[in-house]
């Protein structure tokens, strides 16, 4: 490996690899009970699927075409609206996605906004 490869994995924190490796949660549901769908203007896009019951998120899922931040930011949003209320989802900010991963780069803060806002159609539908 590479200096430049090892620099990438020493300068982020164990959450953030984590988010941005994991892969359970990235697939796309059929017939979710909340489906919201974003996209930016480079044409990054984020699909977030909900599955409700008794009032609470029972599960959610990801999909993304964007980059390894956005689906960083996607993992994490996944993981944090499961067990939620609806109410209780929608007051996740850009921002705890952004403190949870400890070392998002500031110019990527784009990529939690995108994903909150998918969310937050999800949780609208």
């Amino acid at each position: 490996m590479d200096e430049k490869a090892l620099e990438f994995w020493r300068q982020h924190s164990v959450n953030f690899l984590e988010m941005a490796l994991k892969s359970e949660k990235r697939e796309r549901i059929l017939h979710p009970d909340g489906y919201g769908k974003s996209s930016r203007e480079c044409g990054d896009t984020v699909e977030i699927f909900l599955v409700m019951r008794n009032g609470h998120i029972n599960s959610a899922s990801f999909y993304t075409d964007g980059c390894i931040y956005t689906v960083a930011c996607a993992n994490t949003i996944v993981r944090m609206v499961e067990g939620k209320s609806p109410e209780e989802a929608w007051g996740i900010s850009p921002q705890q996605v952004v403190d949870f991963l400890e070392t998002l780069p500031k110019a990527e803060k784009h990529c939690a906004e995108l994903t909150v806002k998918a969310l937050r159609l999800a949780l609208l539908d």
